[in-house]
């Protein structure tokens, strides 16, 4: 696997690598709610803050849209992040209207697939608040076990995927 996933479809959405163009709709669905989440981001998230985001992108930091497949409007976003050699941190977040119906699920799922298939023994990890009930929940359903450890992020705890060990989603 490059550090870009080129391109993954499931049955609600797309994935892909953000693009310049999407600036303003990734500072549309990058809210209070949002910034509140992820450390690096500024709040508030500005479109001058999402080009720079977008422009920065590559390498051992890339992110990804994840848009629906009927309009083709931005849903979320996907970071996948190289931390060494053998291992490969993912993050995300989405935007308050998409949330609660299995999108993030269904992208995140399948972006963690693609990098275990990619890149045999690497160890996927992300790192949550302890207190984001919801983003807990939806790592535990990819197949994301805690670790006891704490994250490199302040306040974060660290989760492993494990293979098989998530449900089948549908």
């Amino acid at each position: 696997m490059t550090d870009t996933l080129l391109a993954l479809s499931t049955d609600r959405c797309r994935i892909a690598p953000l693009h310049a163009d999407d600036a303003a709709a990734l500072a549309a669905i990058t809210d209070a709610s949002v910034t509140a989440q992820v450390h690096f981001l500024p709040a508030p998230f500005t479109e001058a803050d999402a080009r720079a985001l977008i422009a920065g992108s590559g390498g051992g930091d890339v992110f990804h849209a994840v848009r629906d497949r009927g309009e083709g409007r931005l849903q979320g976003v996907i970071g996948v992040h190289r931390r060494d050699a053998r291992e490969v941190e993912v993050g995300y977040w989405f935007a308050a209207s998409a949330r609660g119906r299995g999108l993030a699920t269904e992208a995140v799922n399948a972006v963690v697939r693609e990098i275990a298939g990619s890149r045999p023994g690497a160890a996927i990890v992300a790192e949550c608040h302890p207190d984001n009930e919801r983003s807990r929940a939806l790592l535990r359903r990819v197949g994301f076990l805690a670790t006891g450890q704490i994250g490199r992020r302040p306040g974060r705890v660290l989760m492993k995927w494990r293979p098989g060990s998530g449900i089948d989603v549908c």
